[in-house]
């Protein structure tokens, strides 16, 4: 099932400010909040895509990226990692954002758990070299990674000091009255439990250390410094937390003989002046493979031959670049005494006097054509 579009999910335009943002998702979020809706699964499912939207609409860099992508600048991950992030993690994230309307960020419906939080492990970040090809196509690629995993044998017990809650709360005597704060819980760390035993080889949190091999799914169109997130293949948590992130950044591999220019590729074609003058047929590389061009006779140094669809897909699914090759006629630097005798007597000939036309293009109009 396609992804709705962030701005329409929450009801803003692309224009909008960042206080119009965060005012439609608090909006949004009060109307779907979990203490509104009991089992209610439709509110939910709202109240999370909501809460995507928030996630990257209120980061400029991601709002950026989303803008330029789409829905594929997140690949394999959406906002909250294809649903990694669960309701504790909405609430431990934007739970600011409620103010006073439900009485602080925690929440009752959805097996809420009495406002204990679930710890979410580190994220874990790599980088992918892609060849043009791989690009061009899309490929999958499995990466080994060493990740923090529950070490086996490693069991835990409810935090005594939070009993279970994953906060402790105060009350303080003011002039004001009594007034109550909670916050997280420093022995536990907000997890509700703690290490009861563990063996010899695990960290003081029951982790250690284990090489996995992961599966990367990378779209077609990516650029180079793009993120992907791989969700829940990060770092895992001690106790019941959930696992962090994979953060995939790519990087494009300079090709031999294609430069790169969004989704438009350049081929520079040498031709020899015979072939030039009087015409040919040629091989060159593409993304997908070789192709053969015709070099109309006559052809001008400079040229550029447009071969359609022959660049890169769009990475929000809006067709494909072209492949612009540039026609180079190469001189050669040195002649034999007859092929000089020749070209001598070719300088006074009508045929080799420059002559050109509204059809041969200016250096600077050829640039224009080559952005239009």
């Amino acid at each position: 099932m396609a992804k709705r579009d962030y701005y329409e999910i929450l009801g803003v335009s692309k224009g909008a400010s960042a206080e119009e943002i965060k005012k439609a998702y608090r909006k949004m979020a009060i109307k779907y909040h979990p203490d509104k809706n009991p089992d209610n699964k439709e509110a939910e499912a709202k109240f999370k895509e909501a809460a995507e939207a928030y996630e990257i609409l209120s980061n400029a860099d991601k709002k950026a990226r989303y803008d330029q992508f789409g829905h594929q600048a997140f690949d394999g991950s959406g906002g909250f990692g294809g649903g990694g992030m669960n309701m504790d993690d909405i609430f431990s994230q934007f739970g600011d954002i409620f103010g006073g309307a439900f009485g602080g960020g925690g929440f009752s419906g959805f097996g809420g758990g009495g406002g204990q939080r679930r710890v979410k492990g580190s994220n874990l970040r790599i980088r992918v070299k892609l060849t043009l090809e791989e690009i061009a196509n899309g490929v999958e690629k499995k990466i080994k990674v060493r990740r923090k995993v529950q070490a086996k044998g490693t069991t835990y017990k409810t935090c005594t000091t939070c009993h279970g809650s994953g906060q402790i709360t105060r009350i303080t005597n003011t002039i004001l009255g009594r007034m109550q704060t909670a916050a997280t819980c420093n022995v536990c760390g907000g997890a509700g439990q703690i290490i009861d035993k563990k063996p010899a080889d695990a960290d003081e949190q029951g982790l250690k250390v284990a090489e996995e091999t992961v599966s990367i799914k990378i779209p077609a169109g990516v650029v180079d410094g793009m993120q992907l997130k791989v969700a829940g293949k990060g770092n895992e948590a001690p106790g019941n937390g959930v696992s962090g992130d994979l953060l995939v950044a790519i990087e494009e591999e300079v090709h031999e003989k294609l430069q790169r220019e969004g989704d438009n590729l350049h081929y520079d074609l040498y031709v020899s002046l015979p072939d030039a003058i009087l015409g040919a047929s040629q091989e060159i590389d593409t993304v997908t493979g070789k192709v053969r061009i015709k070099i109309e006779p006559g052809v001008q140094s400079g040229k550029i031959l447009r071969l359609r669809g022959k660049g890169i897909p769009s990475i929000n699914g809006y067709g494909r670049g072209d492949l612009l090759v540039h026609v180079n006629v190469w001189t050669p630097k040195t002649l034999s005494k007859q092929q000089k005798e020749f070209f001598e007597s070719m300088k006074d000939d009508d045929h080799f006097t420059p002559k050109p036309d509204s059809g041969d293009k200016s250096f600077f109009e050829k640039v224009k054509d080559m952005f239009s």
